[in-house]
């Protein structure tokens, strides 16, 4: 009986915008991957998968993190402040030296000491003024990477795009995805081309780990298929 005589009272606009209300944080709400989950890109020309795991923790032979042009301003937030502890502060001093500006495609190699993260290889990449960030920069870091990976005879990269880490957090993790394996196949590309010349040698990478949050690994797992599809249909 109460139900029904507060049914009355309420006004039939105000239960539709509350039903409404309740229908869009449904929608909205972002699906939580498993920590250390994976996710296999389907119908993939190039071995892609999605990990879900701090950069901070990852066992392989080169792992890569991005940053923002050193300012003061730019301050590190969860896999980068952790990355930064577990490696002594080093990343804060290489940047307060201006020792890496962070500008766009700049690249800087640590080996870091046991006992710290337990990657063999870091792998720093600028990502350039934060402000003025737009995910069409990473084609050029994709492209960059694989230049690296390729350089240092890496057959399965792990890569960390780290935007929202380095405090762009308004970013869409799946354009980013996009960017960065459009750039990286691009790079592959050419590789390949002139291997088949027989103008090149080394070993390029056959295979790829892309690291993201909880949150954002579907999403993440999205925009690399997005990739591959555009690049099938050119």
């Amino acid at each position: 009986m109460l139900g029904e005589f507060m049914a009355r009272m309420i006004p039939p606009f105000v239960l539709v915008i509350a039903a409404l209300s309740v229908q869009a944080q449904t929608h909205s709400a972002t699906p939580q991957i498993a920590e250390s989950q994976v996710l296999t890109v389907s119908n993939a020309s190039f071995p892609v998968e999605v990990l879900v795991e701090s950069p901070a923790a990852t066992r392989t032979e080169l792992q890569a993190i991005c940053l923002f042009r050193s300012d003061p301003d730019n301050t590190f937030h969860g896999s980068l402040t952790e990355i930064d502890q577990k490696l002594g502060g080093l990343l804060s001093q290489i940047r307060k030296a201006n020792l890496f500006s962070g500008a766009l495609g700049e690249t800087l190699l640590i080996a870091p000491k046991p006992g710290t993260v337990p990657a063999r290889r870091l792998l720093l990449i600028g990502l350039g003024d934060r402000e003025s960030f737009t995910p069409e920069r990473e084609q050029q870091v994709g492209f960059v990477f694989f230049e690296q990976a390729e350089r240092l005879g890496i057959s399965h990269p792990y890569f960390a795009p780290t935007v929202l880490d380095g405090g762009k957090s308004e970013t869409d993790t799946s354009d980013v995805a996009q960017q960065f394996l459009s750039g990286f196949l691009r790079a592959k590309a050419i590789q390949d081309l002139l291997k088949s010349a027989g103008v090149a040698a080394g070993t390029s990478p056959r295979g790829l780990t892309f690291l993201a949050g909880p949150s954002h690994a579907a999403n993440t797992r999205d925009g690399l298929a997005r990739a591959f599809k555009t690049m099938q249909a050119r």
